[in-house]
């Protein structure tokens, strides 16, 4: 748990007001009035603070958020997770609940049983953990609830959605399964039978920036209660005693 009881509400609060008036700024704003270097950049920006509402929804998961008040912390990883892409606070939760206790099993929604398996195969069993029909219908009418608001006040529309929304919401889940998921699991299955997670030894910097931290895989499994802004002090201290002892969790057959 951090030192500082409030820090993560008070980061988790800047992500989402960022990514409030960062949508609001890019709908408000006609695609062909901005500069091609403008667009790209508030894209990724967007799609930052798009991984953000995901990764403030994953410490609610796992009620480090506020550990003392779980009904407020369950309500903040609900709306984290609802804005992310409408996904299922509840449902979301209990699969990564299940990734823990059984990765690289067939009941891990996360992580492909087959060592062998390609990175689309992952992507495709990756995703389809977490969305369904009804929550890309969900999307798909806030989209162009978001479309007809902005055409209303300006001449934007639907370009802007599919720029500002759509697409941050895409490189976001591709973030998150390539720094979350595939490359600290994949290649991780050794002779004895079990799985070996492993971590991405990123600078600080560049693990923030990569996907808020969360390429130190190995030290989350080990301390899933250490909030994502810890976790490299976990890494730095490991780093102090000696390389960390490989974690291994059991297949099942």
């Amino acid at each position: 748990m951090s030192a500082t009881p409030w820090r993560g509400i008070i980061l988790a609060t800047g992500i989402v007001l960022g990514w409030l008036l960062t949508l609001t700024a890019g709908l408000l704003q006609p695609l062909q009035q901005l500069s091609p270097h403008l667009i790209v950049l508030a894209v990724l920006v967007r799609t930052f603070l798009q991984t953000g509402l995901f990764i403030v929804g994953h410490d609610a998961m796992h009620g480090v958020l506020l550990p003392r008040q779980r009904g407020l912390n369950d309500s903040i990883g609900t709306l984290a997770l609802g804005l992310y892409a409408a996904l299922p606070y509840r449902q979301c939760r209990r699969n990564h609940r299940i990734h823990h206790q059984a990765p690289a099993t067939t009941a891990d929604p996360d992580v492909h049983p087959d060592p062998g398996a390609g990175v689309l195969a992952w992507y495709a069993r990756f995703m389809a953990g977490y969305l369904s029909l009804a929550q890309m219908g969900v999307l798909l009418a806030g989209w162009t609830l978001l479309a007809a608001a902005a055409s209303l006040v300006t001449s934007a529309g639907w370009g802007n959605v599919l720029v500002f929304c759509t697409l941050p919401l895409i490189l976001s889940s591709a973030q998150l399964f390539t720094f979350g998921t595939y490359l600290p699991h994949r290649c991780s299955h050794s002779g004895d039978g079990r799985h070996h997670i492993q971590s991405l030894r990123l600078p600080p910097w560049l693990s923030l920036l990569a996907c808020y931290h969360f390429g130190y895989h190995q030290e989350h499994h080990r301390a899933p209660q250490l909030a994502w802004y810890d976790l490299p002090r976990m890494v730095a201290s490991a780093g102090q005693d000696g390389p960390p002892p490989t974690f291994a969790t059991a297949r099942s057959r």
